[in-house]
């Protein structure tokens, strides 16, 4: 006898499904499917997570950009401010020898005057002042579009 006992019937098809082999054989490529797999994850988070710090540092970069042209935006936005100020406007028209224009007069279509037309206050005029005043012909370099 051999140890084993003798299996009939239904047992006996059984003990023929079950492999009779050595079962190492099978377990290596399982056991190198699961380390690659394993490895091949390791390095696509290492990838995924360069790619990502990579992507804050390009953010941080971006957010001082726009701080630094804010900043910059602001600090315009004050000097023009301050060159936009009646005080300052007006300091700027006085260095220009510019005077404040009194009360206007006006033409009306038919040509008649509304208002007393006068100098501005603080402008010398010479004794014989004149005003010069061009014909449209004059002011053009060349000849008029109807060829005179």
């Amino acid at each position: 006898m051999s140890g084993k006992p003798e299996l009939k019937g239904r047992a006996a098809r059984l003990v023929r499904l079950l492999p009779t082999g050595p079962g190492q054989a099978a377990r290596t490529p399982f056991v190198l499917l699961v380390v690659l797999l394993l490895g091949g994850g390791l390095i696509c988070l290492l990838v995924l997570n360069s790619a990502l710090s990579e992507g804050a540092f390009k953010l941080d970069d971006l957010q001082r950009g726009t701080k630094n042209l804010t900043d910059e935006e602001q600090a315009l936005q004050r000097d023009i401010d301050a060159y936009s100020a009646p005080d300052a406007l007006q300091r700027r028209a006085r260095e220009l020898g510019m005077v404040p224009g009194g009360d206007p007069a006006f033409l009306d279509p038919d040509g008649t005057v509304k208002g007393v037309p006068s100098p501005a206050p603080g402008v010398r005029q010479p004794a014989a002042y004149t005003p010069l005043v061009l014909a449209p012909e004059a002011m053009t370099d060349g000849p008029t579009p109807t060829g005179r």
